[in-house]
């Protein structure tokens, strides 16, 4: 029997990762589920081999760590299978600013959120080319297009260069002639515990209900958008509407507005 498409999804154990799992599956996608808790792995496994008959593979790894990356795959090389589609989603918070927060944190931050996305799009690309097929959605934000703020140093400018990245992907393999499609998905506010994990739920509570998006929805327009092979994905009216307007504000202004609206959503102690 032919075994089915799998979709690796980094950050699986929570938030908008379960929900991209929960989705391929319900597309009839096996699925490979990488984060540290492999409590929450194994029991989200449970629930998506119960619910869809697909086949769900746990693997704990912190991709903080050397080498998490090569771990991953060589597990699933080791179970015989190859992945179709890739979900760069694990990620999180770093409160503070860059003075107060230790180079430690900084580079595990760099090597969570940047350098392992790009690692594991760089080793898995070659199986993609030579089986012609291959999805990638890279988790981005809303603010990669914001100006710099202070407080949570890297995010803007690491999401930034995911967006810059996913183009780049995209385009090579358009131009090779390679049914790999390579998005950038940029949502803004969404309902998941992100805000709780990194101490900014207080504040971010204090913004209109209209501003916020569900997982689901933020997820298939990534899913939608992959598909239909566009590099980037900004989900929801209220989001495209913002990204619009960080690109025809003048400089000095959009940057007047993120000093201000900045302390309103990003811890500075």
């Amino acid at each position: 029997m032919k075994k089915r498409n799998l979709s690796l999804i980094t950050g699986a154990s929570a938030g908008l990762g379960a929900e991209f799992a929960r989705q391929y599956a319900a597309k009839g996608w096996d699925v490979a589920l990488t984060a540290r808790r492999l409590d929450r792995l194994d029991a989200l496994a449970r629930e998506l081999e119960d619910k869809y008959g697909v086949a769900a593979f746990t693997i704990a790894q912190d991709l903080s760590k050397e080498g998490a990356a090569d771990a991953i795959i060589h597990e699933l090389k080791e179970a015989g299978r190859h992945v179709d589609a890739l979900v760069n989603n694990a990620g999180y918070g770093l409160p503070g600013t860059f003075f107060n927060t230790s180079w430690e944190e900084q580079a595990a931050f760099i090597q969570v959120l940047y350098t392992a996305p790009i690692e594991l799009v760089h080793k898995l690309l070659p199986g993609m080319a030579e089986r012609n097929f291959g999805r990638i959605i890279n988790v981005a934000s809303l603010a990669g297009y914001t100006p710099g703020s202070s407080g949570h140093t890297l995010y803007a400018s690491v999401k930034a260069g995911l967006i810059k990245f996913s183009e780049s992907i995209h385009a090579e393999a358009e131009a090779a002639g390679h049914d790999i499609h390579c998005t950038a998905l940029c949502p803004g506010f969404t309902w998941t515990e992100f805000h709780d994990v990194n101490g900014t739920r207080e504040m971010t509570n204090e913004w209109p209900d209209w501003m916020w998006m569900e997982a689901g929805p933020v997820v298939k327009a990534g899913l939608d958008g992959v598909s239909r092979g566009a590099p980037v994905v900004v989900p929801g009216a209220v989001n495209k509407g913002l990204a619009t307007l960080t690109r025809i504000l003048p400089e000095p202004l959009g940057r007047a507005v993120m000093k201000q609206q900045g302390k309103r959503f990003r811890k500075t102690d």
